[in-house]
């Protein structure tokens, strides 16, 4: 027989999809403006904003379209309505400079910029580095070279409808940039398969319910602030978008919203706990992404009845790749949880051959949720392997499959011929109990080629340097204690909350204190 199963493609866009399944509902609430719309009103701003990109490139298919905003629902817009076409997005961060987005801009070939009127400025001096490409502003231009582009409006209904693109899953959708803490940031091509089935994934882990609400306060040109939005649509549930986090903000975007889950950085957790944020009865799930966290933070939100998700994902999963659920963290501390649905897990050597369980080694991810390679083929090359893709990021898993993360290949430390882990230090420096957090890295020695060298987070004149240093003895063999220490009050992250380690390695080298002489105990 003939004819389309279900499960078989071409697909059209998720808005398109969610539209002719259920209009009524609400798509987008809006946290700043108070405001919401219903998908078949965002399925009418998809529409404008598809027609005027129509008119913005040259071949929609082929193009692709840089976004310098942040988040807010325009956002939702813009990428929907690019999805409509085949149009392929490119998230910019806007907090770097002109020089930093001008190198991603050129290295993806971008062909049109959608910019909003706080970013105005720097998507003209882009424009003028890509030959004079086309900018469009959500907001109203300041500058003659800009056009408004109208994604508030909801379009004309006299105009001819746009045809939704077939959408094949191994189409390029988004292409991302990781975060460079370890060597240049890498373009990763995200396909609307990956999307798709990382979004389902997550629904297994997370669960789905007709009333959920995800809150959205995390910059939208990382995966964990567009995860919401693509996921929402496919679910069919309100996106509840909040332009900047603010803890006290935030709180309330979360009661009046009556948002059953949110995403968010340790940090962002943190600062919540700290303003006297209380979880209402309805929260779901906090997803917490983006960097490890601690075991005091995971056990000051088991205290406060915080339902808190750690995972561990990558940019190139198109987000979660492992997910922890509270029970978990209770009974398993440190666990970042076993991998999602049809998410493969591997712990290799340094050979490539998986090793047994509880052994450390280097994770290698396969499955649909991960990316197809890099802009440049040479990187793809390097990364995959006959398992998958070589992560970079160093763990064991336990009997059960549940996965803990030490830190990154490429962190490891070597000191007089013998390798540490740096997150094994880590681990031990946070079970201090004046410590709070810890970030472990190599400085050079001209006698060990490397030392251990440890950056502090913790609370002025808690914590004795002679105290972590007998802890360390305690816990650790002597080549791996730290040979440097320096505290601060916090540890340095970058905008997606990862900790910043060429930050951490500055602070040490500008402020550590050397304690290789110190007497050890006997």
């Amino acid at each position: 027989m003939g004819g389309v199963t279900p499960l078989e493609w071409p697909a059209r866009d998720l808005a398109s999809h969610r539209v002719a399944s259920t209009p009524g509902r609400t798509a987008v609430i809006d946290a700043d403006a108070d405001e919401s719309w219903t998908f078949r009103e965002l399925d009418r701003r998809v529409e404008t904003a598809a027609r005027e990109f129509q008119e913005l490139l040259e071949d929609p298919l082929e193009d692709r379209l840089g976004l310098l905003l942040d988040t807010r629902p325009a956002f939702a817009t813009l990428f929907f309505a690019a999805m409509r076409l085949g149009t392929t997005v490119v998230p910019l961060n806007v907090r770097e400079t002109t020089a930093e987005l001008a190198g991603k801009a050129e290295r993806t070939g971008i062909d049109a910029v959608v910019c909003e009127g706080e970013t105005e400025s720097a998507a003209l001096e882009l424009a003028d580095k890509l030959d004079g490409v086309p900018v469009r502003s959500v907001d109203e231009p300041t500058s003659g070279r800009v056009r408004t582009l109208a994604v508030g409006d909801a379009g004309d209904d006299a105009a001819p409808p746009v045809e939704p693109a077939a959408r094949e899953p191994d189409d390029t959708q988004l292409i991302l940039f990781t975060s460079g803490t370890s060597g240049e940031p890498k373009g990763v091509r995200l396909t609307v398969g990956n999307l798709v089935a990382s979004a389902t994934a997550s629904a297994f882990r997370l669960g789905v319910d007709r009333g959920d609400r995800w809150l959205c306060c995390l910059p939208m040109y990382h995966m964990g602030g567009l995860a919401p939005v693509v996921r929402s649509a496919l679910y069919g549930s309100p996106v509840v978008i909040q332009r900047e986090f603010e803890p006290r903000e935030t709180a309330r975007a979360l009661e009046r919203s009556e948002a059953t889950g949110i995403s968010l950085v340790p940090t962002m957790c943190t600062r919540l706990l700290e303003a006297g944020w209380e979880p209402p009865e309805w929260l779901r799930f906090v997803l917490l992404g983006g960097a490890p966290a601690s075991s005091e933070l995971l056990e000051r939100c088991r205290e406060a009845d915080v339902p808190v998700h750690p995972t561990y994902g990558m940019t190139e999963t198109a987000s979660q790749i492992a997910t922890a659920t509270p029970a978990e963290t209770a009974a398993h501390k440190g666990t970042a949880g076993q991998p999602l649905l049809f998410t493969d897990v591997t712990v290799v050597d340094e050979s490539g051959e998986p090793v047994p369980r509880g052994e450390i080694g280097e994770f290698v991810v396969s499955g649909p949720t991960v990316t197809p390679g890099y802009l440049e083929a040479e990187r793809t090359e390097a990364a995959f392997g006959d398992r998958g893709l070589h992560t970079g990021d160093v763990g064991y898993a336990d009997a059960d499959g549940r996965l803990w993360v030490l830190n990154r290949r490429s962190d490891r430390i070597v000191t007089g011929g013998e390798n540490v882990d740096p997150g094994a230090v880590a681990d031990v420096l946070r079970s201090h109990p004046g410590v709070d957090d810890a970030a472990v890295v190599g400085l050079e020695d001209s006698e060990w080629g490397e030392r251990v060298a440890a950056l502090l987070a913790a609370e002025a004149g808690s914590v004795g340097l002679e105290s972590v240093l007998g802890h360390c003895d305690d816990h650790l063999a002597g080549f791996k204690r730290p040979k440097t220490i320096a505290v601060a009050e916090s540890l340095p992250r970058t905008h997606s909350g990862t900790v910043d380690r060429e930050a951490v390695r500055t602070r040490l080298l500008e402020s550590g204190t050397d304690v290789s002489t110190w007497s050890r105990r006997e």
